[in-house]
């Protein structure tokens, strides 16, 4: 569960620091919250596909390996929780869980917090998946923090018109991290919710760091990434996501995969030195022709 922890680690040098890969960096998960490695595993629509093929467990347990710890899944997402709770067994402890809650009704609420409890004996991160019914699940989530049940409060949406929502859950001072999209094609919450965040000492997990669509299925030509090979970078993809984390804001980011082979390819990036602005903006460029 979450412990102390201190202050996050400086992320926007303006150059390379060295060509060498270290291990994933950490930060913490909003203020006071443990320090969780800043890539992690998304499980929508990712799951289900690797257990067509027999890959789940092949899936977490490099995942794990690579020191990928952060698993973010919801009931949403099919059967995603139970494969992935059935996938960790005596691994439980090495995983960092962020869930959800998604339902307009509170007593189904309680039921999907139950069941996420049953499959993984506690939830560091519990999350209100797009704000549904934000107000009625709030209550019932502080009583399974106080008692221990889970660790610390979400909240989460992807569609930038719900931000102004978002905004007013932020400060309420009853959530501790929040979840939104962020890539070089959706940046509207560098206006205000990412500074409010930073403001308020919250967690920010990135979803959907390689975008949808032509950002990440075209990609540019590899000898566009020349300039980035001192940041560890050698696929479109790392580009992608070293591009979010390199916003100091930014706590964890979670691409989806079924693939186990990339796993490692999403570890890299998670790795300092991180992009400065020229770096940054090469990569916004770049995916405005990708």
């Amino acid at each position: 569960m979450p412990g102390a922890l201190g202050p996050p680690p400086h992320c926007g040098a303006s150059g390379p620091i060295g060509p060498q890969i270290l291990s994933v960096e950490e930060r913490p998960l909003g203020r006071g919250a443990a320090r969780v490695p800043v890539v992690g595993l998304g499980t929508w629509a990712r799951l289900e596909a690797a257990a067509a093929h027999g890959a789940v467990q092949p899936l977490v347990d490099g995942a794990l390996d690579a020191g990928l710890t952060v698993f973010d899944s919801s009931p949403m997402y099919g059967q995603a929780e139970e494969l992935l709770a059935g996938a960790l067994t005596e691994r439980r402890a090495g995983a960092v869980i962020a869930t959800k809650i998604w339902t307009e009704r509170p007593e189904q609420g309680r039921r999907q917090l139950q069941r996420a409890i049953a499959w993984f004996g506690s939830v560091e991160l519990m999350q209100i998946h797009n704000l549904v019914a934000w107000r009625a699940h709030l209550p019932m989530l502080e009583a399974a923090r106080d008692d221990g049940r889970i660790g610390l409060i979400g909240a989460t949406h992807y569609q930038e018109g719900a931000l102004d929502e978002l905004e007013v859950v932020m400060r309420t001072g009853r959530v501790d991290a929040i979840q939104i999209p962020y890539n070089p094609h959706q940046r509207v919450v560098e206006d205000r919710i990412l500074p409010l965040a930073a403001e308020l000492g919250l967690g920010v997990l990135v979803m959907r760091p390689l975008g949808s669509g032509p950002l990440v299925q075209r990609a540019p030509d590899p000898a566009a990434l020349a300039p980035l090979r001192p940041f560890g970078v050698t696929t479109w993809a790392q580009a992608l996501v070293k591009w979010g984390l390199s916003d100091e804001r930014c706590s964890v980011s979670i691409p989806a995969t079924s693939n186990p082979a990339r796993i490692s390819e999403n570890a890299a990036a998670g790795a300092d030195p991180w992009f400065g602005p020229d770096e940054r903006a090469l990569v916004s460029r770049l995916a405005g022709r990708a």
